[in-house]
Parts: structure tokens; C-alpha cells; sequence
């Protein structure tokens, strides 16, 4: 029973009773009956007004638990006048107006975090507390290569990406360098934070690829250029010098001549040697810049495969193409680009040392891409991230200029590449040109 229902009952119970007794006094003393009765209507009348005193402030509190309920902050009541009611108003409105603030200040930092999570240009992931992915911003999205549909609700060793899968080994509160294809750099740290009382943890990502490819530009082009001068002052000096030894040669004696002629003819030519091994590094940080022109992507990979032929035969390697259209015409260089192909399908054959396929693949959905497909003796794990490091080699007598050339080529056109081993088993160097470049 409610608090006023059981006021009205006792109320009544008392009016009753004294109606009861007046009763009494109505057959001897009928004035006495009359003032009992005027007593009556009093404590009818006050009775009526201690109930508009006492149950107004339970309304209120009433009405107030509602709109809290409702989280309605914005309901405010009116003094009536009574000070005990007027000062539980003035707690109630204070009360609501602190709420509201709090809420309106909640709501406008989720809404400022909401928008720096989505506007920053580090890849931020927040996981739920079953470790899946409950959010993940743009920049994220692209370091991941997937889309948000696609990696929401999910754990990192789910997705399809080996940045993901790197991702989910991370410790918590321990950053690391995680490196990708040998090309892809990224900083990267898990923490977490509490919410409503549970850990969840996040993890942010920060590409540092541009920035490592800027400072390793701007170091060996320093040391190329610095080896380059000095070694061509001594290289054409010398060369100066041993060529004026050589015209001495007919003052010795005839059996002398043909020995000293061909030790200084040696020196000379390993003199070259040098110079042209100092040029291969200088056209490096010599690289002109792109001049871009529609090109027919097919046509130029047909002139590499007959470039290609003779030592394809001499290996016994298959060359397959999958063209998905009879053109792709891209905006490129056409001999900076052909020098990149041409590396790549060396480095293809190469790895092939008998018996092989070499796979070229060119398609437009889901990405326009170019694919380099062998099924060579692959790369193995322990180098993958060293691949696209300047000057790095695993041949014997190699100097890495190959695939420094094909990087520097590629990162001047726009182009994002990789090459690592595919999940079938075979090795891909993979080439995306974005839709501006592609038409």
C-alpha cells in the first residue's frame, strides 16, 4: 500500500471515531454535538492541507525518479512557496543542472574523441574485452588493407593481413618495429584502459616508411656521392698515369713487353671496373623524376619475356601470362619502368634454378594490380624484412643495386609493391597502381 493511501485510511479512521462518539451527544447535550462536529469539519479541512504538505514532495521526488530515468535532464520544478518543498526543489534542480552538465560534457568528449581517433593518421584499433576488434579508424583500415565491415568483431589473427597477424603478438605496453615485405615499417604499441570497471585493451600503429626511406635516401646518397668523387679523382688520375707507362713499354726489352703491356692493360681495365661499379650506385641518387605517359602495361611485358627468352630456355622456365583485358594502360615511365620490370623478372629467373613457371598477372577488381608470380626457391623468413634494405644482397658477388633500383623506381611513381611469399606457396612481387594512375 502507497504512502498516501495509507494517510487517506488513517484519517478516515480518526474522523469516524470522533463522528461515532459526537453521535453520543446528540439525544442530551445537542450543542455539545454541534461543537464536536464543527471539530470535525476542522480536522477534515486540516487534514486535506497536511496531505497537500506531506505528498507534494513525494510527487516531486516521484517525478524526478522518472525523468532521471528517462534521462531527461532538462525537466526543472517551480517553487510553491513552502520552504521545506522549496529547498528539496533547489536540491533536485541543482542536482539535474550538474547531471546535464556532465552529460553535455561526456557527450561533447566522446564526440571530440570520436573525431581525433577518425582524423588521426595513426592507426588506432580498440578491442573488446574478448579481444576482438570493436572499432578501428581510417588510417588503420588502410594499414590493415581491409575494411571496417570486414575486421569489426573479429580477433587480429582472423584477418587476412600479416600486419594483423604481427599485431596480435604485441605485449602489452612494450613498443615495437613491426616490418612488412622489407618496405613497410610500423611503430606499434598495445595498452589498455578501463571502462566501466573492465580492461580493454588498444593498439596504435605509426607508419614510419616514408620517413626511414627519406633518411636511408638522404645517408647513401651523402656516402655515394663522397665515394663517387673520390674514387673517379684517384680512378682518372691513375688511369692518366698507367697510360703513360704504356707508351714506355717499347724501351724494355722485347720479352718484357707483353707482360708489362698486359699488368698495366689489367690495371687499367679494373680501374673501369670501379668506375662503372661507382656509376651503377650514383644513377641511384641520380634518378630523374617520373615523366608519366599512358603506356600499355601488356605490350611492355611482352618485350620483357623476349628480353627474358634465352635464359628462360636455357633453364627450362614456363612463361604464363594471365591478362584479364587485351590493354592495361597505366601512367608510367616507360624506361625507368622497364628497367624495374626487367629487374624484377632477373630476380625471377634467378630464382629458379631449373624447371620452373614464371606467372604474370594483370587484373583491375578488387584492386588494379600486377602480379609476378614464381615458384623459385622463395625467401626465406629470416631476410623477408631486408629484402628492399639499400644495398643489401644475399648473392655472393651481388650489391643489392637491383632491388634499391626497383624500390627508388617505384616509390618515385606513387606505386605501392611488395614481394613475399603467397600463401599457396609461391613468391610475388605485386605492384598497385591507385585509379589516378590508371586509366
Amino acid at each position: 500500500m502507497k504512502l498516501h493511501h495509507k494517510y487517506i485510511l488513517f484519517i478516515s479512521l480518526v474522523i469516524l471515531l470522533f463522528v461515532g462518539l459526537s453521535l453520543q451527544l446528540l439525544p442530551d447535550h445537542k450543542w455539545l454535538f454541534l461543537i464536536s462536529e464543527l471539530i470535525v469539519l476542522i480536522i477534515v479541512g486540516y487534514s486535506v492541507h497536511l496531505y497537500q504538505i506531506f505528498i507534494r514532495p513525494i510527487n516531486l521526488i516521484t517525478a524526478g525518479i522518472e525523468s532521471i530515468k528517462q534521462r531527461d535532464f532538462n525537466t526543472k520544478f517551480l517553487k510553491v512557496g513552502q520552504s521545506e518543498i522549496d529547498q528539496l526543489i533547489d536540491v533536485y534542480n541543482e542536482m539535474i543542472e550538474h547531471l546535464r552538465d556532465e552529460r553535455l560534457d561526456k557527450h561533447e568528449q566522446q564526440f571530440f574523441l570520436e573525431k581525433l581517433i577518425k582524423a588521426s593518421p595513426a592507426g588506432i584499433i580498440i578491442l573488446d574485452l574478448d579481444d576482438n576488434i570493436s572499432l578501428v579508424n581510417p588510417a588503420a583500415e588502410s594499414m590493415l588493407t581491409l575494411s571496417k565491415e570486414v575486421s569489426t568483431g573479429k580477433s587480429l589473427n582472423q584477418l587476412n593481413s600479416n600486419l594483423a597477424h604481427s599485431l596480435a603478438e604485441l605485449k602489452n605496453n612494450v613498443p615495437e618495429i613491426i616490418t612488412l615485405n622489407g618496405i613497410q615499417k610500423y611503430k606499434c604499441q598495445k595498452s589498455h584502459f578501463i571502462d566501466r570497471g573492465f580492461q580493454h585493451h588498444f593498439i596504435i600503429m605509426e607508419e614510419l616508411s616514408e620517413e626511414v626511406i627519406r633518411m636511408e635516401k638522404n645517408a647513401y646518397g651523402k656516402v655515394i656521392r663522397l665515394m663517387s668523387h673520390e674514387v673517379n679523382n684517384s680512378i682518372g688520375a691513375i688511369n692518366s698515369i698507367l697510360n703513360t707507362f704504356l707508351h714506355y713499354s717499347v724501351q724494355l726489352p722485347a720479352e718484357d713487353q707483353k707482360d708489362y703491356n698486359h699488368a698495366l692493360n689489367v690495371a687499367i681495365e679494373r680501374n673501369n671496373n670501379l668506375n662503372r661499379f661507382m656509376a651503377n650506385f650514383a644513377d641511384i641518387i641520380r634518378l630523374p623524376d617520373p615523366r608519366k605517359k599512358p603506356t600499355d602495361l601488356h605490350e611492355l611485358l611482352r618485350r620483357i619475356q623476349i628480353l627474358m627468352g634465352s635464359e628462360c630456355q636455357k633453364r627450362n622456365i614456363r612463361w604464363n601470362t594471365q591478362f584479364e583485358s587485351d590493354t592495361f594502360v597505366v601512367q608510367i615511365d616507360v624506361e625507368q619502368f622497364e628497367q624495374a620490370l626487367l629487374n624484377i623478372a632477373k630476380n625471377a629467373v634467378e630464382a629458379i634454378e631449373k624447371n620452373g613457371v614464371i606467372t604474370i598477372v594483370t587484373h583491375e577488381k578488387p584492386e588494379t594490380q600486377l602480379i609476378i608470380r614464381d615458384t623459385g626457391k622463395g625467401i626465406p623468413p629470416e631476410i623477408q624484412s631486408q629484402i628492399f634494405t639499400p644495398f643489401f644482397s644475399t648473392k655472393r658477388d651481388g650489391q643489392g643495386i637491383g632491388l634499391t633500383l626497383i624500390r627508388e623506381i617505384l616509390l618515385n611513381h606513387g606505386f605501392l609493391f611488395s614481394l613475399e611469399k603467397s600463401l599457396d606457396g609461391y613468391t610475388e612481387f605485386q605492384i598497385r597502381f591507385n585509379s589516378k594512375q590508371h586509366e
